[in-house]
Order: structure tokens, then sequence, then C-alpha cells
């Protein structure tokens, strides 16, 4: 494939040499510690968890003062449309919010059912049980206000990185065995010089059918006229996303426009509101902010999904043609933090101006704005940034070039059976593909900005370890901007699986130092067992619970290829030709040749010729089976017994 629009080759000067460097004190000896994770995101915070849990000594360091990423900055619900699809971290997470809600306000009180189990939480609260599951854990050191400025590498792997304290100018450089890139941005690994992408892949790169330039109709779900298919360095819109209340005793009101506000970057919604694009959607989804009193008005311009507390989660709707946040972000992926800056002040005076054009504009009809009134920033939210969020909603930056490139072909199902089955799947994704406008340029027949795809349905899917791994520096995993196609990572991006990415990024950082080994070349099997034990889920089935016995067998074997469907029927009775098939794998898994198994035309397998087989082929410690002849056995019973023969013959330690 030709990625010379998308891919970049950094250096370790890309970032570094346009930072100020000379106006910091030098560092001091370099401190070290087993595992340096940059960027207190939500997969950022799990990274550290999962490892310091293990028992790793780790350091967290973070550009702004607070942790959490977007889950503390007004994305106040999480993005997840299967709650089976996603556990581990993130299930403790979403426990603990629901369970500060019952500690402070009861059982049933009304702010424990709007945190809807946890999974919606106002963002002080969210920071919060970040901050708790941190401050609990001891071999966790934490930096805030910290910001990577460059990284030392030796041969191909990476040795040290230097941070600035952004508080004291100071700069610090520390060693590690292992590096965690948790950025939004990806800046640790390019500034490591690891290959990236940025930008869309072209339609023909990967055969991806919405790759590249695309009018996307979000409503009937299929592409547009004008859409070429073609590469470009564009991204998805960044905005922020606020958290507001119809409160009045909890409302701080905007009195005066933001700095450069300029009403011309809105007016264009007035054509929405007369053409009707503000009106109500197609299809009602559960949790995605659909308030009929706002359908057809111009406060349709955010989407609200109510959050505990008479609070909001109100992102910038991008469904309307006059969303003005496209192509304000292309300067700032490889910015140094000086520009960074400003474009955090443009999208955040973007941002404001837009709602205090909604409440304050004498175009916008009486009744809108007096509807608009309602809803204000919140007193008690961010009330160290003038109750607005701190950090930029990056849905996209750069991505990196790993030992695998997921695609959209990866993602979406196949006419029958699953998605693409990975043996070194580590966590499954669920989330629709969704990416936000990339340009101004609305589709021929005013449908749609360009770029926009609109939850595009998908069946849930498996993620190998490998996107996680660089292709070629050693040192450094990277569990957000990891390596997939833009429409891909469409699906990727969400904070649930992010975190349970940073689990996985955790563990197997904590395991390549007690392997001795490269965090690329860590074993994958080992990796996995270790992830079961913490329920995380490595493929998803319809009928399968976490709370089954029988659970990390069968999700294990689900990565190995003895399932070709979402259902796993394991109390079904094991079948003959089931049998064989699986037999065959295992032994190829083993390294063993190929054995014909006797009674494999028959319809189910007794359990005593399947553990007399196990007996003689696999294990000759296996205990025999001592109970009636022709008691049949299970899907389940089957895949417990190879998950335990195969672990002990491969002498595999969890």
């Amino acid at each position: 494939m030709d990625r010379k629009n998308f891919i970049r080759l950094s250096s370790l000067a890309a970032l570094a040499a346009s930072t100020r460097l000379t106006s910091c004190m030098p560092d001091k000896k370099a401190a070290g510690t087993d595992i340096v994770v940059i960027g207190a995101t939500p997969a950022g915070v799990m990274a550290a968890i999962a490892a310091a849990r293990l028992g790793s000594s780790v350091i967290l360091a973070e550009y702004h003062g607070h942790i959490g990423g977007m889950s503390t900055s007004g994305l106040g619900k999480s993005d997840i449309e299967n709650k089976d699809a996603i556990a581990g971290l993130f299930k403790e997470f979403t426990s603990r919010i629901k369970q500060y809600y019952v500690d402070k306000y009861g059982e049933t009180s009304e702010n424990v059912v709007k945190c809807k189990e946890g999974y919606y939480y106002e963002p002080s609260v969210a920071e919060h049980v970040f901050n708790q599951m941190v401050g609990q854990e001891k071999n966790i050191q934490l930096l805030v206000s910290h910001q990577i400025e460059k990284v030392n590498v030796q041969g191909d792997t990476a040795q040290e990185v230097v941070l600035k304290d952004r508080v004291k100018n100071e700069m610090k450089t520390i060693k590690a065995k292992v590096f965690v890139d948790a950025t939004y941005e990806g800046d640790v690994y390019a500034l490591a010089g690891a290959a990236y992408a940025l930008g869309r892949e072209g339609r023909n790169d990967f055969h991806e059918e919405h790759a590249g330039k695309i009018f996307f109709d979000y409503n009937d779900k299929v592409i547009l006229d004008g859409s070429t298919g073609e590469a470009d360095k564009k991204l998805p819109a960044c905005t922020y996303r606020l958290c507001l209340t119809d409160d009045p005793a909890n409302s701080y009101v905007l009195k005066t426009a933001p700095e450069d506000y300029d009403r011309n970057k809105y007016t264009r919604y007035f054509d929405d509101l007369k053409e009707g694009r503000l009106a109500g959607p197609k299809v009602f989804r559960e949790g995605h902010g659909y308030y009929q009193a706002h359908f057809n008005t111009m406060v349709r311009v955010f989407s609200f999904a109510e959050i505990p507390n008479r609070k909001y989660d109100v992102n910038i709707n991008p469904r309307p043609l006059g969303f003005p946040f496209p192509e304000e972000n292309g300067d700032y992926v490889e910015a140094n933090w000086e520009q960074r800056e400003k474009v955090f002040a443009r999208h955040r005076n973007l941002v404001l101006g837009l709602l205090y054009f909604i409440q304050n504009d004498p175009e916008v009809p009486e009744a809108h704005r007096k509807l608009a009134n309602q809803y204000h920033l919140c007193l008690d939210e961010f009330t160290d940034n003038n109750h607005f969020p701190w950090q930029l909603y990056v849905r996209e930056a750069r991505r990196l070039k790993g030992k695998y490139f997921l695609t959209e072909n990866d993602v979406t199902l196949k006419k029958t059976g699953r998605n693409t089955i990975f043996p070194d799947s580590i966590i499954a994704g669920e989330f629709p593909i969704d990416s936000f406008p990339v340009s101004k340029e609305a589709s021929p027949d005013k449908k749609v900005l360009e770029g926009y795809i609109g939850l595009l349905p998908i069946s849930p899917y498996q993620i190998p370890y490998r996107i996680l791994i660089p292709e070629k520096i050693k040192g450094v995993i990277v569990p957000v901007t990891a390596s997939t196609s833009h429409v891909a990572y469409s699906t990727v991006r969400m904070e649930p699986l992010w975190m349970g990415l940073g689990q996985v990024a955790g563990t197997a950082a904590w395991m390549s130092i007690q392997e001795n080994k490269s965090v690329g070349d860590v074993s994958v099997d080992a990796l996995q067992g270790k992830l079961l034990e913490y329920r995380q889920i490595l493929t998803y089935f319809n009928d399968l619970s976490v709370g089954d016995p029988a659970f990390q067998a069968v999700q294990f074997w689900g990565t190995k290829g003895f399932f070709d469907s979402y259902e796993a029927n394991i109390q079904q009775p094991l079948n003959g030709k089931t049998w064989q098939e699986w037999h065959t794998k295992l032994l190829a898994l083993m390294g063993t040749a190929n054995k014909i198994l006797p009674g494999t035309a028959s319809a189910t397998v007794s359990k005593k010729n399947f553990h007399d087989i196990v007996k003689q082929q696999l294990d000759n410690s296996h205990a025999s089976f001592n109970g009636p002849a022709n008691e049949m056995i299970s899907r389940a019973e089957a895949c417990q017994v190879y998950y335990d023969v195969y672990f002990k013959t491969k002498r595999i330690a969890i």
C-alpha cells in the first residue's frame, strides 16, 4: 500500500525540536521505575493499576492537572452498546461509580437510578473514583502537570523519557523497562521514532467500503453521491464535551461572549433549522440525548444525555451542516505544546461561543433562547477551570503502524460466522463505527457533512494484541492510538474499550518484565490466561456469562477458532465432528501431528471416550473417567479439560 500521504516516520526530535527546552532547568540524575505510563487517560489509569496490582512499580504522568481524560472532562456516559462485551477493570470502575451514588444518596434514590448501574456519572464523580483507584495502589507514583518532551532510544529500544514539570519548570529523566503510550495523540511512540498513520486511508488501500472521502446517510446507512473514497490527511473534528445543569442554584451563566466570538461562525445553523436538520432522529437510541422539547429548535445543535444531580452530558451534534468544528484541528497533532494550547483555546472559544449564540443571539427565536437558557455550566464542576472541561475531545490523531493493521474488514460481520478470529485476541470490541465530520463540505443533497459516519452497526469483534505493538521500536506498548485504519479506529476509539486495552497494556508490561522479554514478545497464551482471570472478554458470545464455570476455557478457545458463530452452546453435548475439529486444532497448537479420533462419526461423545483419548494422546497423567460409560460430555466440559491440559502441557504459568 502507498502510505506516503499518511504514514509519518517520526524521530526523537520531531516534537522536542519545537519545544523550548532551553527555558527549563536541567534534569537531575535519571530516576528509575519498572513501567512509565504517559497519559492518565482512562486507558492510562487502568494500565497503571493493572501493572501496580501485579507488583510493578509505576509512574503515571499526565499533561493536565487532573486524571481521567474524557471520562472526567464531560463525557459522562459510557459509550458501550453491549454491556456484556467489556468487563475487567472497566466493570470495576462502573461498580465503584454506582457504589458512590448508593453510599451518598441511598440505594433507591433518583441519582442511583440516573447513574444506570454506574455507566452514567458526573465528571467530578468519575474523577473521584479514578483518584480513589490510583490512590489505593502503593506502587503508583502520580505526576500531574507533566508533559512529554523526549524519548531516548538505544538501538531499537526505548530507554528513558524526559518530562517537563509544568509547575516547577523543571526537567525529569526517567528510566523504565516498559513505556505505555496512553496519550490521545500517540506522542510517546512518535518521539521514539515509530511509524504511524495520520489521516484517512483510501478505499482501495485495504478495500474498506467506508474509507476515504465519504458522504454517509446516517439514517439509511448508505453511501451518498459525491463519495470518492480518496485518501487525505484530514481528521475527525475535535470538540469539547460539556457538563450542563438545569438547576439554577448550581448554574454558572455565560454573561459575556468568549474571546474572538464571531456569530457568523454559527449562522449556518439557521439553514439547518429551516430545512429540518435540527429535527428528531429517525431511530431513537437509549442514552443518545434525544429530548422531544429540543427537536426543531436551536438547542438541537447539542445532544443531551441526562446524568445524576440535574446534570447533562452534552455533546455537539455533528449532523447539522452548520457544525463549525471540522478543519479546526489540522494544526494540532504534530504541534509543540505552546501551539497545542492555542488549539485548546480556539476550540474552547468555539464551544462557548456556540452556547452563547443560542442563548443570546437576537436572530435565534425567542422561544429557543428561553429553552437554551434553562441550561448552564455547573458551578460544582471543573472548579479550577472556570467550570469548563480541561481535556479537548481528540477523537483521532496518530495511529500506530504496528505488528498488525486492523481494518474495517476485521470488524464488520461476514455473510456467515463471526468477524475475523485472532489467536492473539486480548479484548472484544462492540461499538458501531462512528466518525465525526472531517470537513465543512456538505454532500450534494445537503444531507450530511463529509467524513461523518454515524453509528454504522457492526457485530462484536476480536482485537489482536499485535495492534498494540510498534512494528520496530521495542519497549513501548500502545493501548489508545493503536494500529488500525481510520474506519476501524472509529469503533475502537471508545473509553470503555480503551480502559480494557489499558488493562491489557499494564498486564503485558508486567509480564514482559517477569519473562525478561520485550513487551511485543511475551507469551500471548499466558497473557490471555491472566486477562481471563480478571474476567476480560476475549471472544464475545451471546450465550456465555462471565460467571459460568467454563468462561475462561470457552473464551480462550474462542480465540483459537473453536467456534464459528456467536453462540457457544456450551451445555449441548459434544458431537464427534466437532470433537475432531477441536482436537485437530489443539494438536496443531501443541505441535503434535494430527490423529484420527475413534468414534468421531458418532452423534455424541462419551466422557469415558473423551478422557481416555486425552490420557493417551495428550497427558498420560490425566485422571481417568470413572462414571457411567455412556455419560455424554458437554462442550463446556470438553473446553475446560482441553484448557487445563493445554496450559499444563505447554507449562504456561499464569
